[in-house]
């Protein structure tokens, strides 16, 4: 796996974002690939990809050797995220649109779950990545309303309830996701009220994860949240309506993303 990424020249949210659980991932052949660049235009309180200013900067080559990639590795489920890029008019979207459709030529079977950022909520831009036909629409929430300025730059929590409500209602052709972290000050009520707006703007995926300090000059951990809380978290969801959940300590957004989404998911 890693000599197709070097020979490809691809980036991965794994490594980029310092995921805990990228060995297990990468030896049963699941990752996540992470598309315009490594250098992100925000300053998330919470995130270890290097932020700056890429200066407009675009591999217009990229989609098509991700699509090489996805083929060679015969990937079941392809996961592509991208730091944002508020430098670009459209935020990136067109890339995200041409790995979809390039991925799709070259493995049909695929499949294609996009992780985006928030656009600035702009629809013309949503319009170019769910036009292009994801199976999987995933935007996280990060973390409740109150900690939201705190813990995500530029980004707000009713931007994100936008994002997701706008994708659900445009096709009932792909499904929904969100993620939220725990363990950065939030109250159970707080956390009850984020499950309860993901579902009233009908968000169909779920997953709660433990947030891990990247580095000293991150957020620092307020709890360590327990398994049995992650657990009540996971009945919450599925009592609210969620399709599928996935709740636990070292659960990130695409962990798993693939058995997530798969028939024989319990959910």
């Amino acid at each position: 796996m890693n000599g197709v990424l070097e020979a490809e020249k691809l980036n991965t949210i794994c490594v980029s974002g310092k995921c805990p659980n990228r060995g297990e991932c990468f030896s049963r052949g699941s990752l996540a690939f992470m598309i315009l660049g490594d250098l992100c235009t925000r300053h998330c309180g919470f995130c270890a990809v290097k932020a700056g200013d890429p200066g407009g900067i675009v591999d217009w080559e990229e989609p098509g050797r991700l699509a090489r990639a996805v083929a060679e590795l015969k990937l079941r489920h392809a996961v592509i995220t991208a730091v944002a890029r508020d430098d670009l008019k459209d935020g990136g979207a067109s890339v995200f649109a041409d790995c979809i459709r390039q991925v799709r030529a070259l493995s049909p079977t695929t499949i294609i779950e996009v992780l985006t950022p928030d656009f600035l909520a702009d629809k013309q831009a949503l319009d170019t990545v769910l036009d292009a036909g994801p199976d999987i629409f995933n935007h996280n929430i990060e973390t409740v309303e109150r900690l939201t300025p705190r813990v995500r730059s530029k980004a707000t929590y009713r931007r994100t309830l936008e994002v997701l409500r706008y994708a659900k209602e445009k096709s009932t052709a792909w499904k929904t996701k969100s993620g939220l972290m725990l363990g950065l000050g939030e109250t159970k009520e707080e956390i009850l009220q984020t499950l309860k707006d993901l579902r009233s703007i009908g968000c169909d995926y779920l997953t709660i994860g433990q947030y891990l300090q990247p580095s000293a000059r991150h957020l620092t951990i307020q709890s360590f949240v327990p398994v049995d809380d992650f657990r009540h978290w996971e009945r919450e969801a599925f009592r609210l309506g969620f399709e599928r959940v996935a709740s636990g300590p070292l659960v990130r957004s695409s962990y798993f993303a693939d058995q997530l989404h798969s028939p024989e998911h319990p959910g």
